[in-house]
Parts: C-alpha cells; sequence; structure tokens
C-alpha cells in the first residue's frame, strides 16, 4: 500500500506538480488537492484486509495532530484519502532536499532531487 501512495506522489512530480510550490506546501498538493481513489469499490479493494490498521493509524494521526477525529471512518473513499495524506507526509519526510527547501518555491531540479530521495 505504502509503495502505490509513494508512487502516486512521484508520479505527480514527474507531471510537473510541485515547480514554484513552496516545500512546505508540497505535502498538500501531492495528497490532499486531489483525491488518492475515487470510489468505494476502488478504495475497498485497496485497503483490503487492512482497512482496521488504516482507521488504527488516522485515529492516532489525528487525534495526536487536531484532538479529535474528524474523518468519516463509515466512508471507505474517507478512510482510504486520509491514509494515503498520512503516507504521503511520512514519504516527504524521508527527503533531504525538501527540508532544505522548506521556506522557499521548489526548482525544476529540486523535484529532480526529491524523487530520486524517494
Amino acid at each position: 500500500m505504502k509503495d502505490q501512495i509513494k508512487e502516486h506522489g512521484i508520479d505527480k512530480l514527474k507531471d510537473g506538480y510541485g515547480v514554484d510550490t513552496y516545500g512546505c506546501d508540497l505535502h498538500n498538493l501531492l495528497y490532499n488537492e486531489d483525491y488518492f481513489i475515487i470510489g468505494t469499490w476502488q478504495a475497498k479493494q485497496f485497503m483490503g484486509e487492512r482497512a482496521f490498521d488504516c482507521i488504527g493509524e488516522i485515529q492516532e494521526y489525528e487525534q495526536s495532530n487536531f484532538g479529535e477525529v474528524n474523518t468519516d471512518l463509515s466512508s471507505a473513499e474517507s478512510v482510504v484519502n486520509m491514509y494515503a495524506y498520512i503516507i504521503g507526509e511520512e514519504i516527504l519526510r524521508e527527503s533531504s532536499t525538501l527540508q532544505e527547501c522548506w521556506n522557499r518555491c521548489l526548482t525544476e531540479g529540486d523535484i529532480k532531487n526529491i524523487i530520486e530521495e524517494l
């Protein structure tokens, strides 16, 4: 699952997403401005037997960051997209280039380096 979420972000970067975007906004651009998966059936297929693991991670993340759980846990589509958001954040944390560019706009060279690091 995590590999698919990583590939989703990398594919968007290869399509030109992120150039002239502040480093601190890249995660939001890649994993929050558009859905990772659309459709209940597709979301259920993606999560499979790990659905409750995804829900648990969402609950822990939201409780820790917001003090409450806001995601509609009865919606497979909401769960999978929030899970992708959380995992996307973890994935992007692996990029030292992104950390160095946090407070400035990303260049094509920065995006290339981020892709290589991921």
